[in-house]
């Protein structure tokens, strides 16, 4: 490898994070569902021929930190180039069914201008995610609150060739159709994934015959610098074992709290994150894949360290993550595992943040909504999915944003008009909780309320957390305000499919934020 100056390598680093960026932007113009062309519930990202991370656009954190298991099952495949990869299969790479990923490999050969890349030789990997508003399974949405195995949960598709060796396998494309709800949706959002790969292929094609070889050793070299970076900033953090604990308010089939403990070791220039003691996976669809715990551990850790670090896999070099076998954050198959991705990845950041408080406390915010508050709302003609964002904590030196989305999740809203415009819904009220963050120095962040009438006969999914315990303030800071759901204005618990009428009325309120700091101490 041909070392690089750091003028050149930054200039290679912002060009391959464009095109990750471009990459994502293809993808959200191309695609036809709101969840994607609205609510941006997508990412996108490049990794080199080994499989690791080499550059991102910034989306959707849980889907980010676990796309490299998704590569690593591919790579198992031996594709070829040419190929376009598809899977969402949880326990292959995937997280929850929803999230389906093409992984395509990038075999530009002769572009290299200098000739250093054989012809054919696959270089790199473009990667695309999104999640689909419906995958098939017992209810409309392919979110149901009382999945008791993935099988209830939708189509769950290992890696498969998708297009082989440039061919588009129609039957495939069929099969997968032919399981969901509205396929001339899903039709359009594959294809707007596969002009995302198509465009990461271009371009990189296009820096191949700026740059030569020099573009692959730059793939090295921002890795070694992420990697480098992140080793200094963990040195910053006092050695130690540190240790916390939190719960999860039932998994769907009981209201029993669930546990998950974490011990996070800091020694020198490496972190391990073990949850041992954590729960044994559960009936219900609140398990998460490692891959989603890892990506939580990972978003943590970007947090106390410094998140301006170019994201890419050697920030993640540093940083062991290890969970039972058949436990709540390493479930064996076929445990429902829908909302884990969405609902326990949320409170393994909680439960990390809290671990590190002592090591780092002017790192750790209060605890934020620590909820996606996951609105469902579908029938065989639509689906509608929406996570609502909620009160953020409080940190040492601000306030903690209102209605914003928190922690493992960055989608956008759907503006009103367009939700109105494309399901049978109608928005009755759309407003903050004022009040509902914690009090302190800092206050927390309010809550939101979202108020939808149904227009027609349709299934109502909620997946929802701190419906019973509320966000923690820190430092002395006060504890944010608890959500409620409710059901033409009776209250119902935080995970339910329910069938409803038209006529009916869902309301959402989010938690509030915890406040930072004693108000006494001022």
């Amino acid at each position: 490898m041909t070392a690089l100056g750091p003028v050149e390598l930054e200039i290679l680093r912002t060009q391959l994070k464009s095109v990750a960026e471009e990459m994502g932007e293809v993808l959200i113009r191309g695609a036809y569902s709101p969840n994607v062309t609205r609510r941006r519930d997508c990412s996108t990202a490049i990794f080199d021929a080994e499989g690791d991370l080499v550059a991102q656009a910034e989306h959707i954190p849980v889907h980010l930190g676990a796309m490299p298991d998704a590569v690593d099952a591919v790579l198992e495949r031996d594709p070829d180039p040419g190929d376009v990869w598809l899977l969402n299969d949880p326990f292959r790479g995937g997280t929850h069914l929803p999230d389906v990923t093409l992984v395509a490999p990038i075999a530009p050969g002769a572009a290299a201008s200098d000739g250093t890349v054989a012809d054919g030789e696959i270089v790199c990997y473009a990667v695309s995610r999104a999640h689909h508003a419906d995958v098939g399974g017992m209810a409309a949405g392919s979110m149901p609150a009382g999945a008791r195995d993935v099988f209830q949960e939708g189509v769950r598709i290992p890696p498969v060739r998708l297009v082989a060796g440039g061919r588009h396998r129609a039957e495939i494309e069929s099969l997968v159709l032919a399981n969901v709800r509205n396929p001339a949706e899903r039709r359009v959002d594959l294809r707007a994934q596969r002009a995302a790969t198509e465009r990461g292929e271009a371009r990189i094609g296009d820096l191949l015959a700026d740059h030569g070889g020099r573009l692959l050793d730059a793939f090295a070299a921002v890795q070694d610098y992420s990697r480098e970076r992140v080793e200094a900033e963990v040195a910053a953090i006092p050695d130690g074992t540190y240790r916390a604990t939190d719960v999860l308010e039932g998994d769907g089939v009981t209201d029993d709290d669930i546990p998950i403990t974490v011990e996070i070791t800091v020694e020198g220039t490496s972190v391990t994150v073990d949850f041992a003691g954590t729960a044994d996976q559960v009936a219900g669809n609140v398990n998460a894949p490692l891959s989603v715990a890892k990506s939580a551990v990972y978003f943590v850790l970007r947090c106390v360290t410094d998140p301006e670090i170019p994201p890419n896999a050697g920030c993640y070099d540093p940083i062991s993550v290890e969970a039972p076998e058949g436990s709540l954050l390493n479930p064996d198959p076929p445990a429902a595992v829908v909302g884990g991705n969405v609902e326990t990845s949320q409170r393994v950041v909680d439960v990390c943040f809290a671990a590190l408080a002592e090591a780092a406390p002017d790192r750790v915010p209060a605890q934020g909504q620590g909820t996606m508050n996951n609105l469902v709302i579908g029938s065989p003609e639509f689906a509608y999915y929406e996570t609502i964002g909620g009160g953020a904590g409080a940190n040492p030196g601000s306030d903690g944003l209102s209605g914003a989305q928190v922690g493992m999740t960055n989608t956008q809203n759907t503006p009103i008009e367009a939700l109105e415009a494309a399901f049978p819904l109608r928005v009755e009220q759309y407003a903050l909780r004022d009040g509902t963050g914690g009090a302190g120095v800092h206050r927390g962040g309010d809550g939101l309320v979202r108020e939808i009438r149904l227009l027609a006969d349709a299934t109502v999914s909620l997946l929802t957390e701190r419906r019973r315990y509320a966000p923690r303030g820190v430092a002395g800071g006060s504890d944010g305000t608890v959500g409620r759901n409710l059901i033409d204005g009776e209250v119902v618990a935080a995970k339910l499919t329910r069938e409803c009428d038209a006529g009916t009325t869902v309301t959402v309120e989010t938690p509030g934020g915890g406040g930072h700091g004693s108000q006494t101490d001022e």
